[in-house]
């Protein structure tokens, strides 16, 4: 038995929507956001969207939940506004957004939060705290983010959306934090190439080596 809680991050869920992805391309093998009408150019900027709510009283209906029917394909940003503009319950959901340094995650995250979203992303932290990234104050920058980690967990505040940022190489990690957050994940996928390129100094084309090297899909 499913709940809104778990659902999006079943198997079940996650195999159904690629299908529809893969059924879903254009002549050209794009996926066409069904809101705005423009491609969804990123696997993890595609959302499946229930045009009949999902509520816990209808997530083991299949004819609701896994009904291609009932689902559309949209951007993360459409499906804001989806919410917005047709007054459909917004559940507070939180997102670990994750991925190599120069990947892209914090740009990713700037474009789809909206006014009333939180971001955790600990280089915002280390530019709020430091000038620099002095060992010395590991224990300060960790002291703001388990804070605000915490806020999340417990759903502290009237945000609507809580978007944890960072690399998380590892699978056991990540999936442990998505667990104790009630989050889903979404892998912010570019290769070594594309991440080196957009480096500007050693250390971070240092710590793009070292993510990779760690690195469990």
């Amino acid at each position: 038995m499913f709940t809104l809680g778990n659902f999006y991050k079943s198997d079940e869920w996650e195999s159904f929507r690629r299908i529809i992805m893969d059924e879903r391309l254009d002549d050209n093998g794009d996926i066409v956001c069904e809101y705005c009408h423009k491609p969804i150019v990123r696997a993890y900027d595609c959302i499946g969207h229930h045009v009949k709510e999902l509520t816990e009283s209808n997530v083991n209906d299949w004819n609701i939940s896994l009904n291609r029917d009932n689902i559309i394909l949209v951007h993360h940003k459409c499906h804001n506004k989806i919410h917005e503009r047709f007054g459909h319950e917004w559940r507070r959901k939180v997102y670990i957004v994750y991925g190599s340094p120069c990947a892209g995650k914090s740009t990713w995250v700037r474009d789809n939060a909206g006014t009333n979203d939180l971001i955790l992303d600990i280089d915002s932290i280390w530019e709020c705290i430091s000038t620099s990234r002095s060992k010395r104050l590991r224990e300060n920058m960790f002291g703001v983010r388990d804070c605000i980690m915490e806020q999340i967990k417990m759903r502290v505040g009237k945000w609507q959306t809580a978007f944890v940022v960072g690399g998380y190489p590892n699978k056991y990690d990540r999936e442990r934090l998505a667990d104790m957050l009630g989050a889903e994940l979404i892998f912010i996928d570019e290769s070594i190439e594309t991440c080196m390129s957009r480096a500007t100094t050693d250390d971070e084309q240092r710590f793009i080596r070292d993510w990779f090297s760690d690195f469990i899909p």
